[in-house]
């Protein structure tokens, strides 16, 4: 088939692009060789086509269910489909938006004269007419006048002149005619289904650029669900917002993690769909948590301050089979404590698929999942611990500048002249930059060091040289030396230097004592990233349960509310048995959201009421009797299965006694159910909130797994 008529059918959509298929990714340069190759008449290939009366999901194209007849799908070639639509017809082929095009090779140049291929450059290019868009060669409105050209370029005779524009015909003629190259077709047959159309999608690849074991897991995934590429994507947007940028292979090895529970890509292709969505709505609520959870306890506030998002996949394994939650904050220190080490040691940079198979094995069928964890960075590299001689050399390149800069935010340095935390930096001017403590040009110009040296290189640059700045101050501090601006710190943040572990001896910040410098300081930093490490595996001690005094003096919030009485009516002073629903409200909004405390007994202003006076209505006026009552309104109310998650006891102050009940987060949505409806609440603030049933589907959706 000619590609004129192979680019005909694109346009009239009788040539369609699966779901399944990855987007554009040719560079410019794959672009180029392409019109190169078609130019000389070299090979390139042939497509692969699918003819089918059942087809897949298509991109930005909806086929009519009803429709009769095939539907001719792309399987092989869209690079160089699309590289050829966009070159010859000057558009975007109706399978793709504008945004998907990431390297458009429009701005691809063809000189007339030697037939070279070149993108755009000015110097050479601009005022020169013998280079012309290969988008305009192929142009219909646009007529390339060649004997003007020839006589533009030449200054010979009108015979030369005319010789030249022979040359430049006959070169233009040669590229148009490559919209009467003819392309062999393969058909796969009208019988197969889509797993066996990717099957052959898969094992022709090899003719263009290879699919990765990630891109071929992503089509199996969109054969079952076609929407499964833009829901990732949608997402992956929806993260970088808060800084962590993930790739769609990442999104596939975490949801291969979860529906398999392994890390092999080719365990997931016989996948169902149902499997799938189950699974990736699992996920985005793992990843909605670790957002949150990894900036505000691990101070990695960004994919980039790890050196590889592979090092979350376990960790998303396991809170896939927890409840979507680290058990306590024991576990959550547990986990840190083995990403810290993982990054360091750089778990993943050899043997990705083998290591995290086996650790997420690990993470699946031991008791102590941390623990051998760790035990397999030990095996792989014979430590944890990390020693001075390991920064010996080191760049910022290495695992560890990156968790030297995560302990520096954990000791909550700041900026050395503007105070800004280091963690929560924004605006052009205080983006972070890596500052040499001692300037490169100073270093270089003392003539101990020569920047031609690759030795020499790596001491001036070593991590132990670095410290982290905003824009605006890496520029205030130039080449001035330590000794001079070191102090002026000390002076205006008196604890500055010891939160990025700079030695305070100032005889060491004589350019002189350099190599003094770098070795103290790596001792510094191996002794803060050992403590810090070791910290957070020490157990915390036992918390002392909270009295009612405790929970007076904290006052009401998202945890904590006060609640007068039961069901006594303090303004009517008579029975008030819809007081009760209050309170199973109140119990409903921390069952549903992250549990607290209810004190009854104290009024709004934080005084004490007492329960006396609800003590008085009952048939047994003391506290067994008053927590009998209580247990049957939650019964009544949201039913007996949820009196586990909470816990009834009493305080005295003043002389008179106060309720205490502790409520648990509950593991499904509570309903309040009261005359055959039923009402939804959670905490909002230091409120009982309630959502209609539209809002509550949403919120549900989001807080529990489906």
């Amino acid at each position: 088939m000619k590609v004129q008529e192979l680019l005909d059918g694109i346009k009239n959509l009788d040539l369609v692009l699966p779901e399944f298929q990855r987007e554009y990714i040719w560079d410019k340069e794959q672009s180029k060789q392409l019109m190169v190759s078609l130019f000389k008449e070299y090979p390139t290939g042939s497509f692969l086509f699918w003819k089918t009366t059942d087809p897949p999901e298509i991109k930005n194209f909806e086929i009519q269910k009803d429709k009769i007849g095939t539907t001719t799908v792309i399987l092989d070639g869209q690079q160089r489909l699309t590289t050829l639509y966009l070159l010859i017809r000057n558009q975007i082929p109706p399978y793709y938006k504008k945004h998907e095009i990431i390297n458009d090779p429009r701005n691809l140049y063809f000189n007339l004269e030697n037939g070279e291929f070149l993108y755009y450059q000015p110097a050479l290019m601009r005022n020169n007419p013998i280079w012309v868009a290969v988008t305009e060669c192929f142009s219909n409105s646009k007529k390339i006048d060649i004997f003007k050209i020839a006589k533009e370029t030449s200054q010979s005779t009108d015979e030369d002149r005319f010789k030249k524009a022979n040359i430049f015909n006959d070169n233009l003629t040669k590229l148009r005619n490559i919209t009467d190259r003819v392309y062999p077709i393969q058909i796969v047959p009208l019988s197969a289904d889509v797993d066996e159309a990717i099957d052959v999608f898969d094992r022709v690849n090899s003719l263009g650029t290879k699919l990765s074991d990630s891109d071929l897991a992503l089509a199996h995934i969109c054969g079952k669900w076609p929407e499964a590429r833009r829901t990732m994507k949608s997402k992956i947007e929806e993260l970088s917002k808060y800084s962590f940028y993930f790739e769609l292979g990442f999104m596939v090895r975490c949801l291969t993690g979860i529906v398999k529970g392994r890390a092999l890509f080719e365990t997931i292709h016989q996948s169902s769909r149902s499997e799938l969505k189950d699974g990736w709505n699992l996920l985005t609520k793992i990843l909605d948590y670790l957002v949150n959870i990894l900036p505000a306890h691990a101070f990695i506030h960004s994919t980039s301050d790890l050196n590889t998002s592979n090092l979350l996949v376990p960790v998303v394994v396991y809170l896939s089979k927890n409840k979507i939650r680290f058990q306590n904050q024991i576990d959550m220190k547990r986990f840190i404590h083995w990403i810290y080490a993982a990054h360091t040691w750089a778990r993943y940079t050899s043997q990705t698929n083998q290591r995290l198979d086996h650790d997420i094995s690990i993470i699946l069928h031991s008791k102590n999942p941390c623990k051998e964890l760790i035990d397999a960075i030990i095996d792989q590299r014979g430590r944890i611990k990390v020693k001075p001689s390991d920064f010996e050399g080191r760049s910022a390149a290495h695992p560890l500048y990156r968790m030297t800069y995560i302990l520096v935010k954990a000791k909550g340095a700041a900026d050395w002249f503007n105070g800004i935390p280091l963690s929560k930096n924004a605006g052009p001017s205080y983006e972070l930059n890596s500052h040499h403590i001692f300037p490169i040009s100073l270093l270089y110009s003392d003539g101990k060091y020569s920047s031609e040296n690759h030795l020499h290189k790596k001491i001036v640059n070593e991590i132990a040289n670095r410290a982290f700045l905003t824009n605006s101050s890496n520029i205030q501090i130039s080449n001035k030396l330590p000794k001079e601006y070191l102090k002026e710190v000390q002076k205006k943040y008196p604890d500055a230097l010891e939160k990025q572990f700079v030695p305070t001896d100032d005889s060491l910040w004589e350019i002189d004592r350099y190599e003094d410098f770098l070795a103290k300081r790596r001792e510094l930093i191996a002794w803060e990233i050992n403590k810090y490490m070791d910290d957070l595996l020490t157990e915390m001690p036992v918390e002392k349960p909270k009295t009612l005094e405790d929970y007076l003096a904290q006052g009401e919030n998202s945890i904590l509310e006060y609640k007068s009485t039961l069901r006594w009516d303090i303004q009517q002073n008579r029975v008030n048995k819809a007081l009760s629903k209050v309170v199973a409200k109140s119990i409903a909004g921390f069952l549903n959201t992250e549990g607290g405390t209810l004190l009854i007994g104290v009024l709004n202003d934080g005084s004490i009421y007492g329960i006396e006076e609800d003590l008085k209505t009952l048939k047994h006026q003391n506290k067994d009797g008053f927590e009998q009552i209580l247990i049957q309104v939650i019964k009544d109310y949201l039913g007996i299965e949820f009196c586990k998650y909470i816990k009834i006891t009493f305080g005295k102050k003043e002389g008179n006694h106060v309720c205490m009940v502790q409520i648990e987060r509950s593991p499904k949505p509570v309903f309040l159910k009261d005359n055959n409806e039923k009402e939804f609440y959670i905490r909002a603030g230091n409120t009982t909130h309630p959502l209609d049933m539209e809002e509550a589907n949403s919120y549900i959706g989001t807080n529990w797994e489906s």
